[in-house]
């Protein structure tokens, strides 16, 4: 069970993980960068068929999917659905600019952490209006047959980046309290 300490703990590694990439400009344009792609990736994954049509055509045609495709999105799930890709987004760029922390500073050991992002990396690809990076993967099927469209999978994806979040904490900190700190 939370108590009232483990939860301020939890909120504090949680508002440092999200701070950590705006302490540098290196982190400040990782993470611009990995959100506009994953921002990117998502839209296009909305209509699968019509970004493989078009961007088959040409590359040319990647500024106006993006464009058609955020209009659809907004058309269909209105502000909620466009903000849910957004913070998706933008949660994933946090994430990973603090997973390329850790692994430089700690290595290969710190992979352990990766395992709370994966599962939300594949079912928040569903944070778009439709079956998303799953969709790509064959199971948009699957999807359509969960209730209120998927929309609970697209929490439950937000919340795993937020979990994976507030436990890993500020990657050049150790976010677990040893003996003589308690």
């Amino acid at each position: 069970m939370f108590t009232r300490d483990s939860l301020r703990g939890y909120l504090t590694n949680l508002f440092e993980a999200a701070s950590y990439p705006f302490e540098t400009w290196r982190g400040t344009i990782g993470l611009v960068l990995v959100t506009v792609a994953t921002y990117a990736l998502l839209i296009v994954s909305t209509m699968p068929e019509f970004s493989l049509q078009m961007l088959g055509d040409g590359l040319h045609w990647f500024e106006y999917v993006v464009v058609s495709l955020t209009e659809t999105v907004y058309r269909t799930d209105g502000w909620t659905g466009l903000g849910i890709i957004v913070l998706y987004a933008l949660l994933s760029g946090i994430a990973v600019v603090n997973v390329v922390a850790q692994l430089r500073i700690v290595g290969l050991s710190s992979l352990i952490d990766l395992s709370g992002v994966v599962p939300g990396l594949l079912a928040s690809g569903c944070a778009s209006c439709g079956a998303g990076l799953l969709g790509f993967l064959g199971f948009a099927g699957g999807l359509a047959a969960l209730p209120y469209d998927g929309a609970l999978l697209r929490v439950g994806g937000l919340a795993l980046l937020l979990f994976f979040l507030g436990r890993a904490g500020h990657p050049e900190r150790c976010a677990i309290a040893t003996e003589g700190t308690k």
